[in-house]
């Protein structure tokens, strides 16, 4: 069962919380939902939040699928493929980002063009209820 759904225009998108950064983790849960017209930086989306997380472990590379804080934002980044700053072909970030979670399939985000809408929500349980 996913533990966050990610939103990208008309996408969902199971997600999963990852293990780092446990105190930014749940300062985003906190806040969620977050949404908002998402700004497009290569194969990278992200979105404003008024979220002042704690962040303890940054890295500037990541995964295709990373769901991150961007303190310097601060922001809620989407990362799926290569973004400007990249040099081998593996998204990275503009500056240092806490890795909070995952989207398990990138593919659908393949088809995004420009910016998009996007929301980042607690998965709903097939009763209705916040898993």
């Amino acid at each position: 069962m996913s533990d966050l759904t990610v939103h990208v225009d008309d996408h969902a998108l199971p997600a999963e919380w990852a293990d780092a950064n446990p105190e930014t983790r749940a300062a985003i849960a906190e806040a969620l939902p977050i949404v908002g017209n998402a700004a497009r930086w290569g194969d990278e989306l992200y979105v404003g939040t008024d979220v002042d997380a704690p962040v303890a472990e940054t890295r500037t590379v990541v995964e295709p699928g990373t769901i991150a804080y961007w303190p310097s934002g601060p922001a809620i980044c989407l990362f799926w493929g290569p973004t400007p700053a990249s040099t081998d072909g593996r998204p990275r970030a503009a500056s240092p980002v806490a890795v909070i979670g995952r989207v398990t399939d990138v593919d659908p985000l393949e088809s995004v063009d420009g910016p998009a809408r996007l929301r980042v929500s607690a998965a709903t349980a097939q009763n209705g209820e916040r898993s």
